[in-house]
C-alpha cells in the first residue's frame, strides 16, 4: 500500500454562502491529492503526457460526511491499495484541522496511449516507483 498526504486551505472562492465548500470542489481536491502523490514518487503527469500516456478519469465517487469550511487547512490523504495494471485506483480521504475524516472518495483512471487513444498498461516508471510499497 502507498499513501501520501498533502494540504489545502479552503479559499473564499471554494465556498458557498454558508461558508461550506461547494460540493463540486471535492473532485479538485482528489486531483490535487493524486497528482501530489505521484509527484512524491518522482512521477509527474506532465512527463507521462509528454511521453504519450494520458490518464483520463474512468469513475469517481464521493461520500460527504461533514462540510469543509472557509479557511480550514485540510489534509488530503491519497491511498493506493493495489498495484495498477490498465487502471489505477486512488482512495482519497479529506480530513479537517481536527484530523477528523469529513469526506471520502474513490477515483479510477485508465492509461491510454495518446497517439492511438487505446487503453494500455501502466507505464513501467509507475510500477518501478510503487514496487517497494507492494512487497
Amino acid at each position: 500500500m502507498y499513501s501520501f498526504e498533502s494540504n489545502y486551505r479552503v479559499r473564499y472562492a471554494d465556498v458557498d454562502q454558508m461558508g461550506y465548500m461547494y460540493y463540486g470542489n471535492y473532485a479538485k481536491l482528489f486531483e490535487i491529492g493524486r497528482v501530489e502523490a505521484l509527484r512524491n514518487l518522482g512521477v509527474r503527469y506532465k512527463d507521462l503526457e509528454e511521453g504519450g500516456i494520458w490518464m483520463p478519469v474512468y469513475e469517481n465517487t464521493s461520500k460527504y460526511l461533514e462540510p469543509a469550511k472557509y479557511d480550514e487547512l485540510l489534509t488530503i490523504r491519497c491511498i493506493l491499495k493495489e498495484m495498477p495494471k490498465v487502471r489505477i485506483v486512488f482512495e482519497t480521504e479529506i480530513l479537517n484541522e481536527c484530523q477528523k475524516t469529513i469526506h471520502k472518495g474513490l477515483t479510477t483512471l485508465v492509461f491510454i496511449k495518446a497517439d492511438t487513444q487505446k487503453i494500455t498498461t501502466c507505464p513501467a516508471v509507475i510500477i518501478e516507483k510503487l514496487s517497494p510499497f507492494f512487497k
